[in-house]
C-alpha cells in the first residue's frame, strides 16, 4: 500500500498485528541509489518482514507514505490495534517532529529500522528524532534488516 492509501485487517481474536511503516522515497527502492540502499524493493522488503513475522505467530500491516501526516495516521491506528511497531522512517527520520510524538503515544516495542547505516553517512543522517522514542534500532544491515527487525520485536514481546 502507498500514499496512506491502506485499509486495516480485522484485529480478531488472538491476532497479534505489527504496523511496518515506510517512510518517503522507500517506494523507489529497487532504483535509487542501489549502491546504498541494494537492488530489493520496497515490497521484497515487506514479503521478507511478513514471512519471518509469521513464524513468531505475527502479522504485518504495512503503510508507505512520502507524507508524514500518513504515517502518523497510521500511528494513531496501531494504538488500539497493534502490538509493535517497526518504523523506517526515511528522510523523516532526522526532522519528523510529529511522528516523533505519535510514536512517544504508542504503548509496545518501536524497532527503528534503517537498510544502511546512518551513523557512517553525512552528519546530517547522524541525528535521528525517533531514536529516542524507539525501544532500539536496527540499521546497517541492508536486506537483513527486516527480518531482523521482526525477530526483535518477537522477542521484545516474549
Amino acid at each position: 500500500m502507498s500514499d496512506g492509501e491502506w485499509t486495516p485487517v480485522s484485529t480478531g481474536e488472538g491476532l497479534r498485528v505489527v504496523l511496518l511503516l515506510s517512510g518517503p522515497n522507500l517506494n523507489l527502492l529497487g532504483e535509487r541509489e542501489p549502491a546504498i540502499y541494494g537492488t530489493d524493493t520496497l515490497e521484497d522488503h515487506v514479503e521478507a518482514a511478513t514471512d519471518e513475522a509469521a513464524k513468531y505467530g505475527l502479522t504485518v500491516e504495512h503503510v508507505q507514505s512520502n507524507h508524514e501526516g500518513d504515517l502518523v495516521d497510521a500511528v494513531h491506528w496501531a494504538r488500539e490495534r497493534a502490538v509493535a511497531i517497526v518504523v523506517n522512517p526515511g528522510a523523516i527520520t532526522h526532522y519528523g517532529w510529529s511522528l516523533h510524538d505519535a510514536l512517544a503515544a504508542f504503548d509496545g516495542p518501536i524497532v527503528e529500522l534503517h537498510l544502511s547505516n546512518t551513523t557512517g553517512r553525512e552528519p546530517w543522517r547522524r541525528t535521528s528524532v525517533v531514536a529516542p522514542v524507539a525501544t532500539g534500532t536496527i540499521a546497517g544491515f541492508g536486506r537483513l534488516g527486516y527480518r531482523l527487525a521482526m525477530e526483535a520485536v518477537a522477542d521484545l514481546l516474549g
